[in-house]
């Protein structure tokens, strides 16, 4: 995990934008709405076929926003490198966190097994908990960015919008870590056709998981284990919740049943789990 100076952006919505790429989805969007109108102004009377095109448009875009896996909208690592596969690894990801009651519970028990895992932290909670957070890259793992506060509409925002959240989470993390992220990752993965221009901008690289074990909805640990166990191979990405895990019947957070029962389940499979930056790393 490398400490590198802070990506040269400003979190003020007053900031000049540099140039940027569309992403071939906005592309092929932006050529068709043209073409509609073009048909229109040829043929006006074809303008509800026009209007019926620009709808279903809008409706793979939205489709496409809400598509976690997909890359419609942009590059998107659902799972490590070859080189990573390999060297038969996986990668553990926490999101929403660091949170105070749970996130050292997590460390000690990845510290157990020997395991690393990567932080999809929240920034405003980093500056609330800083000593977690350095104490999380202390021990080895990676803290990545996932916003400044998690809005839940944060898909909805325009290019500037997204621009504040995501420099300001980088900068903060920097800021009080020492550390910059090296990847990204949409709130309840859903993303923004402009998101793609704004993370490449500041550095960042998209990643979202091969399956997840919807631990934030769950009450009983064993239906997130037969999510997180179906088909599990070297190479997958995992996603479990530090910040906002579900309290099981028993009273203990769903994911503090999960945890020891999945690496567990990874040592007998021969399976290692890496920090993100680890598993992409090809000179390891």
């Amino acid at each position: 995990m490398k400490s590198v100076p802070p990506p040269e952006i400003a979190s003020s919505p007053d900031v000049a934008l540099r140039p940027w790429r569309l992403t071939p989805a906005l592309r092929i969007s932006i050529l068709f709405h043209a073409g509609c109108a073009i048909l229109v102004a040829l043929a006006p009377a074809a303008w509800l076929w026009a209007l019926g095109g620009i709808l279903a448009n809008h409706l793979i875009l939205t489709a496409a926003v809400f598509w976690p896996s997909g890359r419609l909208l942009g590059p998107n690592m659902t799972r490590l490198p070859a080189a990573a596969i390999r060297r038969n690894e996986i990668a553990l990801t926490f999101d929403d966190g660091p949170d105070p009651e749970i996130t050292p519970k997590i460390l000690d028990m990845l510290d157990q097994y020997d395991a690393k895992a990567s932080f999809f932290c929240i920034a405003d909670k980093v500056a609330a908990y800083p000593d977690l957070a350095r104490e999380i890259v202390r021990r080895g793992h990676s803290l990545e960015n996932h916003t400044m506060s998690h809005p839940h509409v944060f898909a909805m925002f325009g290019w500037r919008g997204l621009l504040r959240e995501v420099s300001a989470a980088q900068t903060t993390i920097h800021t009080l870590t020492g550390i910059a992220p090296e990847f990204f990752r949409a709130p309840m993965g859903f993303r923004s056709p402009f998101l793609a221009p704004v993370i490449a901008r500041i550095g960042l690289r998209y990643v979202t998981w091969t399956r997840r074990g919807y631990d934030v909805f769950a009450s009983k640990p064993e239906p997130v284990m037969q999510r997180l166990q179906r088909g599990l191979a070297a190479g997958d990405i995992l996603l479990l919740h530090d910040g906002r895990s579900h309290q099981s019947h028993g009273g203990t957070m769903v994911v503090l049943e999960v945890l020891p029962r999945l690496l567990e389940h990874l040592r007998a499979l021969g399976l290692r789990s890496v920090s993100l930056p680890h598993g992409c790393s090809h000179d390891i």
